[in-house]
């Protein structure tokens, strides 16, 4: 992640923007007042959705299930070879 300065920001506006879209590159853009970061809007809203899971509960618990399931290939207490076997 790269910052630049508010007058760098606008002299190079365009480039900023097709960066953040084209290869996921985030800008800071500083000024005396704070910063600000340029994202891709796909990224953005995976960035919402995951403070929007971990926020709840359940989702949470299940994402963790979910991991800790993966790691011990498990599903429902059989291996995932098992529960699979047919296809």
């Amino acid at each position: 992640m790269k910052t630049i300065t508010l007058s760098n920001a606008l002299l190079d506006l365009p480039n900023i923007i097709s960066s953040a879209i084209k290869n996921n590159e985030e800008t800071v853009i500083a000024t005396d007042d704070g910063a600000v970061i340029v994202v891709d809007q796909g990224n953005w809203n995976s960035i919402i959705e995951t403070l929007r899971l971990l926020k709840d509960k359940k989702s949470l618990q299940a994402l963790l299930q979910g991991h800790k399931n993966r790691d011990e290939d498990t599903l429902n207490g059989k291996l995932v070879k098992q529960v699979f076997y047919d296809v």
